[in-house]
């Protein structure tokens, strides 16, 4: 296996399936302060948000969380949602789904049961937010799907998913509002989601 410094990815010379990946990822000793997912083949870890971004997850989390469907729950928990028909498994940094998602005994959760998900872009993980997480959130139907973009403090939300993408999208730098789509249907205010001016 190996490890790289930057953006730790585990991976091996021999193909895994993506249950052996999961396997793996069970046992895998996580490195404090990171987060691991599959990836494009791939146990991938990043580390963890900076303090600020908690902030932002919080500020998300207050503002939908009257806004949700019937028995639908909102969360930064760290937990892992599995797509199997896509070899995917991420742990978004907030999400929603319905409270029947969580009766289960397993560690992985069914990602098609997700109705939202938001990811806050880092330098280790922005490409993945914006590329391979976007088809995956797609194709899996996940209606909502909220990119807050930390470097370019810009948030972009997604939303009618399809088997080519998602097909209406939505951008509004930090400070401004912006609408989010059923079956939310309400406004978001981005206003403190910028970066703290000291470091």
């Amino acid at each position: 296996m190996t490890l790289m410094a930057e953006r730790p990815t585990m991976s091996s010379t021999e193909p895994h399936s993506f249950e052996d990946l999961l396997n793996d990822l069970d046992r895998l000793d996580v490195l404090d302060g990171y987060k691991a997912e599959i990836i494009r083949g791939s146990i991938v870890m990043s580390p963890w948000p900076k303090g600020y971004y908690t902030r932002v997850m919080n500020l998300v989390c207050r503002q939908l969380q009257v806004h949700l469907p019937d028995g639908h729950f909102i969360s930064q928990a760290p937990n892992l949602f599995v797509f199997p028909g896509f070899e995917r498994a991420y742990g978004p940094d907030i999400y929603a789904a319905h409270e029947q998602t969580l009766e289960t005994v397993s560690n992985h959760l069914d990602g098609e049961a997700l109705s939202f998900v938001a990811e806050l872009t880092s330098s280790a993980t922005r490409d993945d937010d914006l590329t391979d997480k976007v088809e995956t959130y797609a194709k899996a139907g996940v209606p909502v799907y909220l990119i807050l973009d930390m470097q370019e403090q810009k948030a972009t939300v997604l939303w009618e998913p399809s088997g080519q993408g998602y097909q209406a999208r939505c951008s509004k730098p930090f400070g401004e509002k912006l609408d989010i789509p059923a079956p939310f249907n309400c406004t978001l205010d981005t206003t403190g989601f910028d970066r703290p001016a000291q470091s």
